[in-house]
């Protein structure tokens, strides 16, 4: 096997030798026109982009670095997924191990010795300490129109909890706002956010590392949803299949990433809030403008020549959508581990990952479905989960309509339909009624076969339903008027040509609802809260339990509530245009940059 990859520029040289990177040495502007480049390359399935010429800036930039699956094997090697299983068998079938048994195993007890850290005189972030510490001349992104600022968008934060503890490494972007100051987004269910709320409570600062660049592991580890109390550097060590590099300075209280790219040093201090955003976020809308932590900079260090790197998120599938993807095919060894009464789970990155999720769970008794069901909504990331699917029946989960058509043939609504309401819900999804407010719910679809579906529709629509078209057997998708313009929702499931299907999905544009499954996914998941947006025929309470009636109806229509779409730029649009063979002298294909599907 070759030698891990450490670092952001072992991680380049390995794409060059692969044909995965393109050099640009036309200057383009961090203001709008990197991201638009990164979006119609990155639409395209293109490869990994390094621009040498910043406008205001004596950095570099790279995108795309994880824009495919290709690339992300590149990065790991497979590393993690061998140890993973090995791991696996060990505690499954070989557990409790023989001494002659670990000694066959001795390669993977190797390996798990790379756990953790290693400390280290002097590291390569600290060639540099700038005279002048100045966030400005960093190259930081403005990828949407709307967006309230210039963002770091793979930040690497680093906090320790000030009552003792392990430190966390969280992915939380981070907003310019002049030459020392910057908005720290911490959303709720974070580590980071858990530390400086234990420290406001003290009333006194927390010490903040940001780094940027670094081993491709730190940033798979950074959004690695681990219990509370598991460091993602002793995770990192693991996936690199090396300790992680520490070295201390006399400037800051916590330890430097000695493989970093820069280091951003500073503080958060209690009680200090300043709008951040608004943003173009994963979801494929506009996160808005809130109040949140405030990061005073005081020292930056980086490396000689440093490279900045950066992503572009958006309407999936951006690059954000691949590493979640291979993260959760990582993990998914380990879920029967965790959580005994769950066989498999997959969360859609097509909705923004915590909008929707299925799991095939153990049923050996009645209603033990549930209590997996409560397991994941309890577990971790997984706890943001906003609509989970559960099933026994052994589908291919990442086939969504597979997965949909088994749940429907034995799903019963007066039973199998549970909504939870006055709950958090993802910082990043604004479809509750506040902030950080909403309700989950679970829809199951377990035990024998209880129906045959229907695989077409010939009925009379009910106006003002305009179209209708099947999105897979039992489920169709109907087009109506506006949220604001029609709301009998009872009148349209009580109506005798949906009789027979056991789900409706009302949007508001049947064509681009129906365009692709990921289009589907996107419209309906992201665009409905089940305490507000599922509807019935009729429902009954049963020992305090809501009985519906079906067809059940989701309205999936945009609410005047909702933030806007991310759509691009016209003006940024046509300078990209214009200047694309300046950028690509060699010839490269262009993508659609405002994911035309959706």
């Amino acid at each position: 096997m070759p030698p891990p990859i450490l670092n952001l520029r072992s991680f380049i040289q390995q794409l060059r030798k692969e044909k995965e990177i393109v050099d640009i040495f036309e200057e383009v502007d961090p203001n709008l026109e990197i991201a638009e480049i990164h979006r119609r390359v990155a639409a395209a399935e293109g490869p990994a982009l390094f621009f040498h010429r910043v406008k205001g800036s004596g950095f570099p930039v790279v995108t795309n670095l994880f824009g495919s699956i290709k690339r992300i094997n590149s990065a790991f090697q497979n590393r993690p997924d061998q140890t993973i299983a090995e791991l696996v068998t060990l505690l499954t079938r070989d557990f409790p191990p023989t001494p002659s048994l670990l000694w066959k195993k001795r390669s993977l007890l190797k390996k798990l010795f790379s756990l953790g850290t290693k400390k280290q005189r002097r590291g390569p972030v600290t060639e540099v300490l700038q005279s002048e510490t100045n966030l400005e001349k960093l190259p930081l992104l403005k990828t949407w129109p709307l967006d309230g600022g210039h963002f770091v968008t793979l930040p690497l934060v680093y906090t320790e909890p000030p009552t003792g503890g392990p430190p966390n490494l969280g992915m939380y972007r981070i907003q310019r706002y002049d030459k020392e100051n910057a908005g720290l987004h911490m959303q709720i269910a974070k580590g980071g956010g858990f530390h400086y709320h234990l420290a406001e409570k003290q009333g006194i600062p927390l010490p903040v590392a940001v780094f940027i660049g670094g081993p491709p592991a730190l940033i798979l580890s950074a959004i690695t949803p681990l219990p509370e109390n598991l460091s993602e550097l002793l995770i990192a060590g693991l996936l690199q299949g090396e300790k992680i590099k520490l070295t201390k300075t006399k400037l800051h209280p916590y330890p430097l990433i000695s493989e970093c790219e820069f280091a951003l040093l500073g503080e958060a201090l209690p009680f200090e809030r300043r709008p951040e955003g608004p943003f173009g976020d994963h979801y494929g809308y506009y996160s808005l403008k809130h109040d949140f932590p405030v990061f005073r900079l005081k020292q930056i260090y980086h490396r000689k020549d440093a490279i900045y790197p950066a992503t572009v998120v958006g309407k999936p599938k951006q690059e954000d959508f691949y590493i979640g993807d291979y993260l959760q095919k990582l993990l998914s060894p380990l879920f029967p581990i965790v959580m005994p009464g769950v066989k498999a789970i997959w969360s859609y990155g097509e909705t923004g990952f915590h909008s929707l999720a299925a799991a095939i769970v153990k049923e050996r008794f009645y209603r033990e479905c549930m209590s997996s069901c409560f397991r994941i909504l309890g577990e971790g990331q997984l706890s943001l989960t906003k609509f989970l699917l559960a099933t026994d029946q052994n589908v291919n989960l990442q086939n969504f309509k597979e997965t949909l058509t088994c749940i429907l043939e034995r799903f019963e609504p007066k039973t199998d339909l549970f909504i939870f309401s006055n709950l958090s819900l993802d910082t990043l999804d604004y479809t509750g009624p506040k902030l950080n407010e909403g309700s989950r719910g679970v829809l199951l679809g377990v035990g024998e076969k209880k129906r045959d579906l229907p695989t077409s529709f010939h009925g009379t629509l009910p106006l003002p339903i305009t179209k209708a078209a099947l999105f897979c057997p039992g489920c169709l998708v109907i087009e109506g008027p506006p949220f604001t313009e029609f709301a009998d929702f009872e009148r349209i499931a009580s109506h005798e040509a949906f009789a027979k299907f056991p789900l409706l999905v009302l949007v508001d544009d049947l064509h681009k609802a129906m365009k692709s499954v990921d289009a589907f996914l996107w419209t309906t998941f992201t665009r409905f809260e089940p305490a507000a947006d599922i509807h019935s025929k009729s429902f009954s309470c049963h020992r305090h339990h809501l009985c519906y009636e079906g067809p059940i109806l989701i309205d999936a229509r945009m609410k005047p509530t909702y933030p806007p779409e991310v759509l691009p730029d016209e003006k940024t649009n046509d300078l990209v245009l214009s200047k694309w063979d300046r950028y690509f002298p060699q010839g490269m294909e262009m993508g659609e940059s405002s994911n035309a599907h959706v």
